[in-house]
């Protein structure tokens, strides 16, 4: 039976991490192996510190020997030897709390700029006897960190998830690590930390911006062409659901998305909108000399290609000087966002795409100011922000 570091991770997880998953208890450990790992760790990877606490209890030990020593009293003699089991006790236990306990991350996507996405630690003990208590987890995301607690009991065989909300200000690839992580259990003398390895990437898109479109909306009303609302859905395969606009036919409403999102919805044919935008963005720093103007302009041309793929009226994508990439469902959209989360001023987007030519209305974004930016058609200002 394949175990839990066996099994592939899904999409949007990391592999099982643990002091002691199955993938390290495969290495075939000896006894005395494992006997000189309790007593010397290996550096960096397990640290035993005492507490405040702790402190107090070791010095309060040293104080009882030294009078035990100095009287030969059997009681203080006791005590002592009392004081010094705690003090394994709580060493043995703080081991076997960590001991086939395995953690991997969740990093569910999609994330944007500006906008709060949980990250996800999961949990899981292998132990057939012993539960799991007060473990505390470093997390790293960027330049933001969090240390999260397990406030509830992991019985063997169970799991649990601790969720961390994270809000990412900028755009770009994003790595999240965890740390450490550590036991406080069971008397709190002892703080036993494990470091960890686990890491993972997330990519986060551009933040959506606000932005104007022309005041006489002509260059958006003629982007169907005219003619079209003839052949409009009656041609070609589904791809996706689109706000209704006067024209549509009755009988393209989705009942059923229109009474979930409030708002008329219709259904889009790969024959509707023929003659829609390409959406062109050029990262040329010649052009984009201001960094602010040139995240302003990734976020409005991420912005345009979500609003203009719900109205149905996206066909295209160009970053710099690459062949059109056509858009025929979201995840081309997704492709777009993927690529402008990493885009930097003077790059030259690589690889055609296999994307053709077309003969479509080209929305090419340029500067508009010194910290403006608009989205240009036949040199007239269709779009700002």
């Amino acid at each position: 039976m394949a175990t839990t570091a066996e099994i592939a991770p899904p999409p949007g997880y990391t592999e099982w991490q643990g002091p002691w998953s199955a993938a390290r208890r495969r290495r075939g450990r000896r006894r005395h192996t494992l006997l000189w790992s309790l007593l010397y760790p290996p550096p960096r990877a397990e640290r035993v510190t005492p507490t405040i606490t702790g402190i107090l209890l070791i010095a309060v030990s040293l104080a009882i020997g030294t009078a035990a020593y100095n009287t030969s009293n059997n009681i203080l003699y006791i005590t002592l030897s009392m004081l010094l089991s705690c003090l394994v006790l709580s060493g043995v236990l703080s081991w076997l709390n960590l001991r086939e306990l395995g953690w991997r991350l969740h990093l569910a996507g999609p994330w944007r700029a500006g906008q709060e996405r949980p990250i996800a630690l999961e949990l899981r003990s292998e132990k057939t006897l012993l539960p799991t208590y007060a473990l505390w987890f470093e997390l790293e995301a960027g330049e933001a960190k969090e240390r999260r607690h397990l406030a509830v009991r992991l019985d063997p065989g169970e799991t649990h998830r601790l969720e961390w909300p994270v809000n990412l200000p900028k755009r770009g690839r994003v790595a999240v690590r965890l740390r450490a992580v550590g036991s406080l259990y069971p008397f709190g003398f002892l703080r036993k930390a494990v470091a960890s390895e686990l890491a993972g990437e997330v990519l986060v898109w551009p933040a959506a911006v606000a932005y104007a479109r022309s005041a006489t909306g002509a260059v958006w009303r003629t982007s169907r062409g005219r003619g079209t609302e003839k052949r409009r859905g009656r041609e070609g395969e589904f791809q996706a659901l689109r706000r209704y606009v006067p024209g549509d036919a009755p009988r393209l409403v989705h009942w059923k998305a229109s009474a979930r999102l409030r708002h008329l919805m219709v259904r889009q044919f790969s024959s509707e909108g023929v003659a829609g935008f390409t959406l062109r963005l050029c990262g040329d720093a010649a052009v984009w000399t201001q960094p602010e103007q040139f995240e302003l302009a990734v976020g409005l041309a991420a912005t345009l290609a979500e609003d203009l793929f719900h109205e149905g009226c996206l066909h295209a994508t160009v970053l710099g000087d690459e062949a059109p990439r056509e858009v025929r469902q979201w995840r081309d959209v997704e492709r777009f966002l993927d690529r402008l989360a990493v885009l930097e001023p003077g790059e030259r987007a690589a690889g055609g795409g296999g994307g053709r030519a077309m003969e479509r209305r080209i929305l090419n974004l340029e500067p508009q100011g010194p910290r403006g930016v608009a989205a240009m058609i036949d040199g007239k200002p269709a779009a700002t922000a």
